[in-house]
């Protein structure tokens, strides 16, 4: 079963339900697909291989307490569990429905913290407020309905937007099905709001596509330097940021200048 993710933007009637199995428990609107998964053992690990490479902005910036981390979509919270536990920035989440966010405190182990803010508005909409704007380091994107047709949010002028959000130097990261129809629109929607200043990484195995793409400076370092970062992203986070970097490489870096 191929997994989709969160929106910001739902209609009403994405009614948030639940499945368990193996000792995981899934968030699902209603219908087969997948919105988010939690290990109950261990809540802040990240169970599904697309949600651990939204976070492949970690191989560009190292996060600190002054620092924001926007997530549009929370789903059933693994990226927000996720930076608060591993990291020491702010957190700041668009969710258009509070039933995913009540859902979310009930039975995926969110909680209150001094240094998360989660605003229930459509995250198109989030994005154009003035203390959004240059407000990210990192922003990531992960915005799908209970039919999971494409991201519901996937203008030119939205990706602007998301650059916008960023700060001087800052990485977005989008959720999007590589074998989908929407997936080219997406890319190139990106791709002219970045200024071609975008990678993809490798298709996950179910259909998950995760796109970055980058806002300041060209990123100046060698290879060795590179996968130096990637070692220790991985040996920090836990996450396989190795195979990341290589893939990333092998694809061509030159729009990072690596």
């Amino acid at each position: 079963m191929r997994r989709a993710s969160s929106r910001a933007g739902a209609p009403a009637g994405d009614e948030p339900t639940l499945s368990e199995s193996e000792g995981i428990r899934y968030l699902h609107f209603g219908t087969e697909w997948i919105q988010g998964a939690m290990r109950i053992a261990r809540p802040s690990e990240l169970v599904l291989a697309y949600t651990q490479q939204m976070m492949a902005w970690l191989l560009f910036l190292e996060p600190g307490a002054r620092d924001r981390v926007g997530i549009l979509g929370l789903g059933a919270g693994s990226l927000l569990r996720y930076v608060l536990r591993h990291t020491r920035a702010e957190a700041a989440v668009a969710e258009w429905n509070p039933r995913v966010t009540q859902v979310c405190r009930a039975y995926f182990r969110l909680h209150d913290s001094p240094r998360l803010r989660i605003d229930h508005d459509d995250a198109a909409l989030w994005l154009k407020r003035p203390e959004n704007l240059g407000s990210c380091a990192a922003l990531m994107v992960d915005l799908y309905d209970a039919q999971a047709r494409g991201p519901v949010r996937d203008t030119l002028e939205f990706y602007q937007d998301c650059r916008a959000a960023l700060a001087e130097v800052g990485v977005l990261t989008v959720n999007l099905f590589g074998s989908h129809e929407s997936f080219p629109r997406n890319l190139a929607n990106i791709r002219e709001a970045f200024a071609g200043r975008v990678l993809q990484l490798p298709e996950v195995d179910e259909g998950n596509r995760v796109v970055l793409a980058f806002k300041g400076p060209l990123l100046d370092v060698s290879v060795r330097q590179f996968l130096d970062r990637a070692e220790a992203v991985q040996s920090d986070y836990g996450l396989p940021a190795l195979r990341w970097a290589r893939s990333l490489l092998a694809g061509g870096a030159g729009a990072l200048q690596v």
